[in-house]
């Protein structure tokens, strides 16, 4: 969080609502991280026995838990308003394709963790499609909101782009 501060405030970027964003977008990357690897329990050698490849599930919606589905696609929801704010990502596909990018690289994390140290965690392709669907659905919310000025006028100053910011006309785009 200190090395957020001194880094906004040596280019000059240095506003409340800045340091919020990034200091957000830091607790989303933590819960992320937290929620897709914690508790990670692992084990080597002979004494680990075989990995339980049962942990893997390759076959959509047939081996879909329900409740892991919901809650993947919530945890992409704010993709969209973070890459927008912190980054200046603002396409549609972009953003779509960095959550299956960052779905991809969660669930094969998983996987080599399962295979090589006899992780718990599960490699499921159900949490790649929810992700996924997550952070669309996320763009589209995002952009609804945009609708309303005072959240156009919010992601304005917490924006660290120097790119353009959202305007009075701003519209979703069809």
């Amino acid at each position: 969080m200190a090395a957020s501060w001194l880094s906004l405030h040596r280019r000059g970027l240095l506003t409340a609502p800045r340091l919020g964003v990034v200091w957000l977008a830091g607790w989303y990357a933590v819960a992320v991280l937290g929620a897709t690897m914690l508790p990670l329990q692992l084990a080597w050698g002979e004494a680990a026995g075989e990995p339980e490849l049962y942990r893997f599930l390759l076959v959509p919606v047939a081996t879909m838990r329900p409740d892991d589905f919901v809650l993947n696609i919530v945890m992409t929801l704010p993709l969209a308003a973070l890459l927008h704010t912190v980054f200046g990502i603002r396409d549609k596909g972009r953003v779509v394709r960095l959550g299956f990018v960052l779905s991809a690289a969660i669930e094969s994390t998983q996987a080599v963790l399962l295979l090589s140290l006899h992780g718990n965690r599960w490699a499921d392709v159900n949490d790649l499609i929810a992700n996924t669907l997550g952070a669309w659905l996320g763009y589209l919310a995002f952009q609804r909101l945009l609708r309303l000025a005072a959240v156009r006028r919010l992601v304005g100053r917490s924006s660290l782009d120097p790119g353009p910011r959202p305007t009075a006309d701003y519209r979703m785009s069809p």
